[in-house]
């Protein structure tokens, strides 16, 4: 593999002699196995070429360790360059040729249309554009807070530079004195529309300087430029030696195949066969090398094995629990903030990189933060009211050996950044969501705030756990529990004070010796007419209708469900002997707890009546009790529905 040391002011002879043999290997490359895919983007693959080839030569990236802990991070924002990112690691040694050429774009194939972390040498699953930045901003600050000097490179396209959460990231880069962090933007000011100004009129350089990098303009195919710019950005040789720096690097879509050049319809096209072969041929190869590959393909069986990429393990020690008396009102956000302050302290040493870090857009005294932020500055991440590429750059730093709380209310948290947290998922992050401020409990700040969609959203992220205390004391549970979960996990709570939950004899029913467990329901009562269920901030009201029930004469049990993801299957079947099953959600109906439960119940057949209390349609501004009560979801008529189940 060539590597080239920063050390030396200009690239020799031999070197440039070894990167333009290398670069038409390479772009023969992308041609083949475009062609050989029917699909693909050669187009950016090629005016990146020159760019890939210099920064895999100057990382500190080793295709024998890819994976070692104190390597460069190389983040492809613009995934569909994949070609041309496969082509320089085939290059420089990561894997085969003939592995890229005969699986590309193939099904389960590790050598996707978008670059994939499971392909050696790919740091980061990129495709939506817009997000890679961000993530190479969560890598850059991982390797700040633990101390090592080593960079992060992340390429770009042109055309994402439009993407609103570019800006949010570059602002982020600067605040937070990233200057291990170099971007190259492929400037080839074309993108599948068009010429990008006439797509979306944008002034990139200005851009840039406006959120106080150091940019760097160059030709984007002199390797002469590109090393002189790359060791320049290294050896801090630039006007704010504190700052990230962008190489703004001008190319020419389709560079080296004349018929492709400046061409936009290459961007997201591979060649015909017969235009393949002539670009071959312009390259310097056999072009009936596509006739004998394009035979091999067919009977080629994909085997390519993927590379492990799983979050970096962190042991987290983990406090004892705080109980609150049942005389105490409080919220489930400050029981969060309580909890997260005590892990902080059990963990978050000066002497060495903090291990739980928090982040959240200008909600801190909302989210209950604010204590964290005074004890724990360094930990502490204030990222604006920027909510998609806080999403994005909590899930990178998850990856690197951090405990990662992501915290801001419902509808920022997941109904905003839904997206951010899908691709979060793909790339198998470890991030802690804790949104506050669920439901209709929101109360005066209305519809726009009132988050009961997010159950719906979430189930479509199969790999991320759901949790959802019903007061305090299971909060505090469950944030502990959490602290030694290692994927994705989600808990979520509503604004208001709301009373302890409480056994019978009236002691805190999640107290010390209580144990949060994934996939168990909590049986709060016991009775034999039928069962409420429940979860989050109205089981507390679902308490009060028990008692009127049972001042009635009805008994009923009540099952309290945290654990969304895994659902406690074994729980809900018990709860359907009782035959009669009433749900209370502060959510929509269609795509609720309500919902799942029906759908148990008619996939094993049972026979059983089940009815279902939520929202039907947005609530309007409002005291939360009054909203409840519009919504039929207060203790009055969830006793009166249950008493129509019953008698049904």
């Amino acid at each position: 593999m060539l590597k080239l040391s920063i050390e030396k002011e200009e690239l020799s002879p031999s070197e440039i002699k070894f990167l333009e043999a290398a670069l038409k290997r390479c772009a023969r490359r992308i041609i083949l196995a475009t062609t050989l895919a029917g699909s693909g983007h050669p187009g950016g693959s090629l005016s990146s070429l020159n760019l890939l080839l210099t920064v895999y030569a100057i990382a500190k990236v080793d295709p024998n360790n890819p994976r070692a802990l104190d390597r460069d991070r190389i983040v492809i924002s613009h995934g569909h360059i994949s070609p041309g990112v496969y082509s320089v690691l085939c290059e420089y040694g990561f894997f085969s040729e003939e592995a890229f050429l005969m699986e590309f774009r193939r099904a389960g194939s590790a050598f996707g249309g978008h670059v994939e972390q499971c392909v050696p040498g790919v740091e980061w699953n990129t495709g939506n554009l817009g997000q890679g930045l961000s993530a190479a901003c969560g890598m850059a600050q991982a390797l700040k807070l633990k101390k090592l000097d080593s960079k992060v490179f992340c390429f770009m396209g042109d055309g994402e530079q439009q993407k609103g959460q570019v800006i949010e990231a570059r602002r982020w880069a600067f605040k937070f004195n990233l200057d291990n962090l170099i971007v190259l933007i492929d400037y080839n000011k074309l993108q599948i529309g068009g010429n990008i100004w006439k797509v979306m009129p944008q002034r990139i350089k200005e851009e840039i300087l406006a959120t106080s990098w150091n940019l760097i303009e160059i030709d984007g195919h002199n390797f002469y430029e590109i090393f002189k710019a790359l060791r320049k950005a290294l050896k801090k040789e630039v006007e704010n030696p504190s700052a990230p720096t962008a190489i703004l690097a001008h190319t020419v879509m389709g560079k080296g195949i004349s018929f492709m050049e400046n061409d936009e319809k290459w961007h997201g096209m591979a060649l015909p066969e017969d235009l393949a072969k002539k670009a071959l041929e312009e390259l310097g190869f056999d072009p009936s090398e596509l006739d004998y590959l394009k035979e091999k393909r067919k009977t080629w069986q994909v085997s390519f094995p993927h590379q492990p990429h799983e979050p970096l393990p962190i042991n987290i020690e983990i406090p004892e629990p705080t109980i609150y008396s049942s005389d105490t009102k409080t919220d489930c956000r400050s029981a969060f903030g309580k909890a997260i302050l005590k892990l902080a302290e059990k963990n978050n040493f000066s002497e060495k990189p903090p291990k739980v870090l928090a982040l959240t857009c200008d909600l801190e005294s909302s989210v209950k933060l604010t204590e964290f932020k005074k004890k724990y500055p360094q930990a502490f991440f204030e990222s604006g009211i920027q909510e998609h590429h806080t999403a994005s750059v909590s899930g990178a730093l998850s990856k690197e050996g951090f405990l990662v709380f992501f915290s801001t209310f419902g509808v920022f948290g997941i109904d905003e950044v839904y997206n951010q947290l899908r691709i979060n998922s793909l790339n198998k992050t470890a991030l802690k969501v804790v949104c506050t401020h669920l439901g209709a409990d929101v109360g005066e700040d209305g519809p726009t705030h009132q988050c009961i969609d997010y159950l719906g959203l979430l189930w479509s992220l199969p790999d991320f756990e759901i949790y959802l205390p019903a007061d305090p004391n299971q909060t505090d549970h469950i944030i502990r529990f959490i602290a030694q979960r290692p994927g994705n996990v989600f808990v979520g709570m509503g604004r208001s004070k709301i009373p302890i939950i409480t056994k019978e004899n009236g002691k805190p029913f999640f107290d010390t010796s209580y144990e949060f467990k994934p996939g168990k329901a909590d049986w709060i009562r016991k009775g034999k007419d039928g069962v409420i269920i429940s979860y989050g901030n109205l089981l507390h009201y679902v308490l009060l209708a028990y008692q009127i029930l049972k001042e009635n004469g009805i008994q009923i049990s009540v099952l309290n469900i945290p654990s969304l993801r895994p659902l406690p299957e074994e729980d809900i079947l018990e709860a359907f002997e009782l035959k009669n099953v009433l749900v209370v959600e502060d959510h929509y109906v269609e795509t609720g707890l309500g919902a799942k439960i029906a759908s148990i119940a008619g996939l094993k057949g049972k026979k059983v009546k089940i009815k279902l209390l939520g929202h039907k349609k947005p609530s309007s501004s409002g005291n939360p009790k009054e909203l409840f009560k519009a919504a039929g979801l207060d203790p009055e008529n969830i006793s009166l529905e249950m008493i129509k189940l019953l008698h049904e």
